[in-house]
């Protein structure tokens, strides 16, 4: 049988048009109960005849409870199809969740068809919503099992959030709980109560007890905040410019201070305390009002130490302080890093409090318990505050019956909701990750903390991959389009023990005296098709992240380590560029070949040096490294000379542990002249194949640039210049570089120190899609050429992979992907593509932070520093040997039983970036040299830090504690 529905559609010519369609319904859609003897069911039986009961749930609670439907203890769930068709419109994430619940034979979860069986199907009533419609579904879907299954074992409950569904439910005859109330009445799993997420707008029932412990009620308690202003009223506000819409971002090292961006406002908006924040969580889309201009403040300038927040009443300045270690942004030239400075410090810039969220990004947040005071036995019920390793996100209130299990835990938690009245938000546990301190255990966290993938690949995925052993085949060989360079004297040049290699080079004497130069890369999509599980997957990945004790691919190994890696000694397929090159580095012609390579050697950077410098080798293969490398030195003084920067990074390297993988060495990566020889190379041919790809492809080309940096950013490095006697002109890249070259100081680190300081002021390189922009915006500052993409590193980053499909289409080898094509989904694809490379980066940090902690943990160092920063209580050191970065605090030490006060102690010459004790015995500046001592302590709870303190002998000379 069938139901028909009609209704009307007016065209584009202005007809009106009848339409019908046709709703098919069945009376053979089986249950999924192996409990029941009616139903034909074949395979699709799921739930099992032995549970006391069936779950069916209502979407709010797919929606909101997921953490808790994916414990292993809830089981026997009915998925009714509207549920299922619902979650998928309102929210992709918990959709995906939900399909893998289902798919997953042993949780018994049950989609039933309810929207097509004769007997469930409801029609939409006059001047119904289609939410109080779904309600209806649902309930009639649960009147419908309940009479099916009449007389079984099971029973079926309706779990729902409303309580207002509960209520019609029960009026029907369904029986129905809240899931607060349902969780409750588990006494078999009383820790299930952890997992409920208290949405706190679903009905009293569900929200369960105030996590404040108040117990009057929500009107009698003090409002702490100020009511979020609604939808309506802040888009009327933003529309007549009352309001300003932007991301909000939060201080790294002061999670009570943040920044919005406004066009609106053309600078970012300073954001201050807990009141002016409103509830807000970095990364949140927010609504800001501006202040009164007499209100207008300044970012905090001093350095601030942790301590530990009160209940009540609690200082603003919670941690360390404002920027004091910027966070690391990519560049071509080197690592950059994100500069926080807002203007000049101690001056007023717009500053407003928010006044409504137009877009939560509330995400699962790692971190720890902090001790409680109180009562927390086992079973009883405790409200602990959750404190999260990401210093910029609030405690969080939690409820928990495990106090006593998780208190020396790494834990995940969610954030539900966060009232007028409550100083913080109120969540709920997920799951454990492992004991604190743990290398294992912390190493999971900051990849959770980022965003990064690390499950195993699919089946699917592993199904697109060509059988092992692999090797190039006759038909790989006949192909006219490939050409076959396995005469060529090829080889690669990466860092020590690299197995993912896919970049070589060679060089070749030509008869009139120029090279041949060729820079081949791995042809990694002649084994990954576009729209296959392979390709989705290595697309939502993004690139491989890099940690220090370990890589996670963004390909599976069998591709990254064998099929797809440039080895020595055997055949490999490539996409190479091809270039006739004069001596003096000018390229005669330019050449794209998809090819067949065998490459002669794979050498390391230390080997590559080795066999450069040793004037006792003239082997063939060594000779063309210094042709190579000569070439390189003629192509980068060349790009300096446009205004290209050779900028710094601080860049470490670990000796680990091959059985611990703890480290037992660490100091600074030391860069070589074939470093720099392999950079040039993957330089040009990135700059060659943009400019190969835009013109065939203009709309639609993959490209990379990296904006000018606004003169603000700028304002920290000029004033440290000026400080120590050095003019630096940053009217351009060309203008910089020069003055940088000019910057010398009385010892070979100082040169290095500047241009580190530099790199602090650089914008981060983003992907974009070339028909957004005109082509004056694809500049790259930093390498100052008019384009540039990625295309050296196709088994790492999935950038590289689009270009080659771009490439390869202008050849006319293969059809551009459909996706390619259209300019929004590159646009997607370019943010998802800058998120991921960003995280990617983050992670790497955090991986070089944990293990500095670890190294440094049983062991206290002097160490020689440079002062890069002055505040008004201290100043930012950085420590060349170790890479490390951080503040001293300078305090007298006080009389007997007075406490320290900074302020009195020493006189800040902010212009000359000076810092003076009052007595006058020690004077610090910026770039000075100084001994600090270095230690790992906690000055809050699981929260272990590197603590940098002046040496004890300047200490005891000078006086300072």
């Amino acid at each position: 049988m069938y139901q028909q529905k009609q209704f009307f559609k007016k065209t584009r010519g202005g007809k009106i048009l009848k339409v019908h369609r046709e709703h098919y319904l069945r009376d053979d859609i089986v249950c999924g109960s192996l409990a029941c003897t009616t139903c034909a069911h074949g395979d699709s039986t799921v739930l099992s005849s032995e549970a006391a009961q069936y779950l069916l749930i209502d979407t709010n609670v797919a929606l909101h409870q997921m953490d808790l439907l994916e414990n292993a203890a809830i089981a026997d769930v009915i998925v009714p199809e509207v549920v299922l068709s619902e979650v998928q419109a309102r929210n992709k994430a918990i959709h995906g969740r939900l399909r893998l619940l289902v798919a997953d034979k042993s949780r018994r979860f049950f989609v039933f068809s309810n929207e097509h069986h004769k007997d469930t199907f409801v029609k939409t009533e006059k001047g119904e919503i289609v939410n109080d419609r779904n309600d209806r579904a649902i309930r009639r879907a649960t009147t419908w099992y309940q009479s099916h299954l009449a007389g079984k074992t099971p029973d079926v409950l309706l779990l729902t959030n409303d309580a207002d569904n509960a209520r019609r439910a029960r009026d029907e005859g369904a029986a129905a709980q809240t899931v607060y109330a349902y969780v409750q009445s588990r006494t078999d799993k009383p820790e299930l109560l952890d997992f409920v997420a208290r949405t706190g707008d679903t009905g009293g029932e569900a929200a369960g007890p105030s996590a404040e412990g108040d117990a009057g009620p929500q009107a009698k308690r003090r409002m702490l905040y100020a009511e979020h202003k609604g939808m309506a009223e802040l888009t009327a506000g933003l529309q007549k410019g009352l309001f300003h819409q932007g991301k909000l971002r939060v201080n790294r090292f002061n999670c009570f201070e943040a920044y919005v961006g406004s066009q609106s406002v053309g600078k970012e908006i300073l954001i201050q305390g807990r009141e002016d924040l409103n509830r807000a969580v970095d990364g949140d889309v927010v609504a800001v009002e501006l202040l009164p201009p007499e209100q207008w403040k300044g970012p905090e300038g001093g350095i601030f130490r942790e301590h530990d927040e009160e209940e009540e009443g609690v200082a603003e300045n919670a941690e360390e302080g404002a920027g004091l270690a910027p966070e690391i942004a990519e560049d071509a030239p080197g690592a950059a890093l994100e500069n926080l400075d807002i203007g000049k410090e101690g001056g007023r810039v717009p500053t407003g409090r928010v006044v409504g969220i137009i877009k939560r990004n509330w995400r699962n947040y790692a971190g720890s318990l902090e001790p409680m005071k109180g009562p927390g036995g086992s079973g009883a019920m405790a409200h602990p505050l959750f404190v999260s390793v990401d210093r910029r996100v609030p405690k969080i209130r939690i409820q928990t019956r495990q106090l006593a299990n998780l208190a020396d835990k790494r834990i995940i938690v969610a954030i539900d909701k966060w009232d007028r009245t409550s100083r913080y938000p109120e969540g709920h546990y997920i799951k454990t990750l492992g004991d604190i301190g743990d290398r294992a255990t912390e190493s999971e966290l900051l990849l959770m903390e980022n965003d990064i993938n690390t499950r195993p690949f699919s089946q699917a995925v592993l199904n697109c991959l060509p059988p092992l052993p692999w090797s190039v085949s006759d038909a790989d060989v006949a192909k006219p389009w490939r050409a076959d360079l396995r005469n060529l004297r090829v080889c690669s040049v990466d860092p020590i023990g690299c197995r993912d290699i896919d970049d070589a080079l060679h060089c070749t004497a030509l008869p009139n005296g120029n090279f041949e130069i060729g820079v081949h890369i791995a042809d990694v999509t002649n084994f990954v098709h576009p729209e296959t599980p392979l390709d989705l997957e290595a697309a939502d990945r993004g690139t491989s992240v890099y940690l220090v004790e370990r890589r996670i691919d963004m390909l599976p190994k069998p591709l990254t380590e064998d099929i797809c890696s440039l080895r020595a000694d055997v055949d490999r397929l490539a996409f190479s560029v091809i270039w006739e090159m004069t001596p003096s580095a000018d390229i005669v012609k330019s050449h794209y070949t998809k090819s067949i390579i065998r490459s002669s050697a794979a050498l390391s950077y230390p080997e590559a040096q080795a066999r450069m410098d040793d004037p006792h080798m003239s082997d063939p293969l060594t000779e063309d490294l210094r042709n190579l490398n000569r070439l390189a030195k003629i192509m980068r003084q060349r790009r300096t000379e446009r205004g290209a920067l050779t900028l710094a990074s601080p860049e470490v390297k670990f000796e680990i542990d091959t059985e611990t993988h703890n480290p037992l060495d660490v100091g600074m990566y030391q860069i070589r002249e074939a470093n720099q020889m392999i950079e040039e190379y993957m330089l040009l041919a990135n700059v060659s194949v943009a400019e190969k790809i835009l013109k065939h492809f203009p709309s639609c080309s993959l490209l990379r640039r990296h904006p000018v940096p606004t003169p603000q950013m700028f304002e920290p490095l000029l004033r440290t210049a000026a400080a120590v006697g050095i003019e630096l002109d940053v009217g351009s890249s060309k203008a910089l570089a020069d003055s940088l070259d000019r910057a010398q100081g009385s010892d070979p680190y100082f040169n290095k120190l500047i241009r580190i300081l530099a790199t602090r002021c650089m914008t981060q390189a983003v992907y974009f899609c070339s028909g957004e922009l005109s082509p004056p915006e694809y500049h790259h500052y930093g390498l100052a050429s008019p384009l540039y993409t990625h295309f050296t590193s196709p088994i790492r980053r999935y950038a590289d992979v689009v270009v080659h499909r771009l490439l390869a289409a202008a050849l006319n080898l293969t059809p551009l992907p459909e996706r390619t094509r259209d300019k929004k989904s590159m646009h997607d694809l370019s943010d998802g593509l800058n998120y991921r490379h960003r995280n990617a980066q983050m992670a790497g940090r955090a991986s070089v932070e944990l293990h500095t902690l670890i190294f440094f943990k049983d062991r206290a160092v002097d160490a020689e520093a440079r002062i890069v920063k002055v505040r008004s209580n201290g100043f930012i050191v950085f420590v060349p040997k170790y890479g490390i970065e951080g503040p001293v605090y300078l305090t007298k030490k006080p009389d007997k039983g007075a406490g320290p006060d900074p302020n009195d102690d020493f006189v800040v010459d902010e212009e000359h970036q000076t810092i003076t004790s009052k007595d006058k015995r020690q004077t610090y500046k910026v770039l000075d040299t100084v001994t600090v001592h270095i230690e790992v302590q906690e000055p809050q709870p699981h929260r272990p830090k590197l603590i940098l303190t002046l040496a004890s002998d300047s200490k005891e000379q000078d006086g300072f504690a």
